[in-house]
């Protein structure tokens, strides 16, 4: 029994041999197979299909239809796309920090809505729900981008009422920043319909320009926000512009954005500039149409309250083109003089080709005068140096225009004293420190050989 169970145990491991030998050959055919099959694996291939789609998700339908009236309206306004797109950068918490909660804007509404993300589509409801008798702007902003990150930069506005009548009302206007007096690009309108309040909101282009509408008939109070962080509300130290719109009309016109203090304005700094005048730099911006004087003005020198005349109190820019700083001669008077200097061909007298025109700038509107928040005044004697005035302005007024009484006080800096051990001013150029010519250490004393030598005289024998 034992010899027969050692012999099966043969017979099977022979017939394991045979089959690991009859498969060499073919284990040897896999082997050069086997590491490109590994890396073909191991490849990142683009997805199948075709090639990449490198446009931006398109715009196909929006539900409700617009300028549809739904009296019982309970649903999702809805803006569907060709393609998947992204969830965005952010997740939608119904905070409007979200990717897509950036790009909807809901009209009127005071609560951010809530966006959803549907693959291919964007879901917006207010969240306070849809009020019955009212007329409903949902507006997209460009920025929607797919999956390859393919960003869309065109836009869409839904438009529906839940009973109100159909609107047709649309508010123009543009937006200016008064402390640049520049147009603003992406700033934020708000169109208020009086006398409930009901906030239309919107963003200008990229000149400042806004079309705002359909909205319904009546009376608005039309705003201009600079808004600085981007979440479509107006924060209370966001500067804006307003103007009120009676119904029927269109053209709101140009809306000049400031910040509106409710306190006067303060003095911050003053700036002994020369040995007359002195820099006043408050804390607001001041009303550019008032015009203080000098009576305005009290100056009196510390400690005994002495009081002292002031010459002027003028904003800076009018100071400045008053009193003109006169520009320094050139050292050089050979290269203000040289006729052989040719101009730069780079600047001057260029002119742009045929058919090709010049950059246009966006200069600054002559509408209204410029703001400032500084003011120079002027004294007919020169200060004392080291001396301290007390200061009072009396009737500031900022932009808001609240008026009030501002303190500070004006210190002299001290007079230079002369550097004792500076004795650079006393020599002439060349000198040393006892007026004579400095030794070169580099130059090495030559001797002088046409000087004659002291001759000694002869030696005299000695006599016996």
């Amino acid at each position: 029994m034992r010899g027969s169970g050692a012999a099966g145990q043969r017979g099977c491991g022979m017939k394991t041999v045979r089959r690991m030998v009859g498969s060499a050959p073919r284990l040897a055919a896999l082997l050069p197979i086997c590491p490109a099959a590994l890396l073909a694996c191991a490849r990142i291939e683009p997805p199948p299909g075709g090639p990449p789609d490198p446009a931006a998700p398109r715009l196909i339908a929006t539900r409700p239809d617009s300028f549809q009236r739904l009296t019982a309206f309970r649903g999702e306004a809805e803006f569907e796309f060709d393609e998947v797109i992204s969830e965005g950068g952010a997740p939608n918490r119904g905070e409007g920090t979200g990717g897509l909660e950036k790009l909807i804007i809901l009209s009127p509404s005071e609560r951010v809505p809530e966006v959803r993300w549907r693959r291919n589509r964007i879901t917006v409801r207010p969240g306070e729900g849809w009020r019955p008798n009212r007329v409903y702007r949902v507006e997209l902003l460009p920025g929607v981008a797919d999956l390859r990150s393919n960003t869309s930069e065109q836009g869409a506005v839904l438009t529906f009422s839940t009973g109100a009548p159909r609107p047709q009302a649309t508010l123009e206007g543009e937006v200016i920043d008064w402390t640049t007096s520049r147009p603003v690009a992406g700033a934020l309108v708000i169109a208020s319909l009086l006398p409930d309040s009901l906030p239309y909101r919107g963003v200008a282009d990229s000149s400042g320009r806004f079309s705002l509408g359909p909205l319904p008939q009546g009376d608005y109070l039309v705003s201009g926000v600079l808004d600085q962080n981007s979440d479509h509300r107006q924060d209370p130290r966001e500067a804006y512009g307003s103007a009120r719109i009676a119904r029927g009309r269109t053209r709101v016109g140009e809306l000049w954005a400031f910040v509106h203090d409710t306190t006067p304005a303060r003095i911050q700094t003053v700036t002994v500039d020369d040995s007359a005048k002195a820099t006043i730099t408050f804390s607001q911006r001041l009303d550019p149409r008032q015009r203080l004087g000098t009576r305005d003005i009290t100056l009196r020198l510390l400690p005994d309250s002495t009081p002292v005349p002031v010459s002027s109190i003028l904003p800076q820019m009018l100071d400045d083109s008053l009193n003109p700083r006169k520009a320094p001669a050139p050292r050089d008077s050979t290269v203000a003089g040289d006729s052989l200097a040719r101009p730069d061909s780079g600047r001057i007298g260029r002119r742009p080709a045929p058919g090709q025109r010049g950059p246009i700038a966006a200069g600054p509107k002559p509408s209204r005068p410029p703001l400032y928040d500084r003011l120079v005044l002027r004294v007919p004697k020169p200060w004392a140096p080291g001396s301290r005035l007390a200061l009072e302005v009396r009737g500031v007024r900022n932009v808001t225009g609240v008026a009030g009484t501002a303190v500070g006080v004006v210190a002299v800096p001290e007079a230079r004293k002369p550097d004792s051990t500076d004795t650079t001013r006393t020599r002439s150029p060349g000198q040393g420190a006892r007026g004579q010519q400095p030794a070169d250490s580099l130059r090495r004393p030559v001797p002088d050989t046409l000087r004659a030598t002291p001759r000694r005289p002869p030696i005299k024998p000695r006599t016996k």
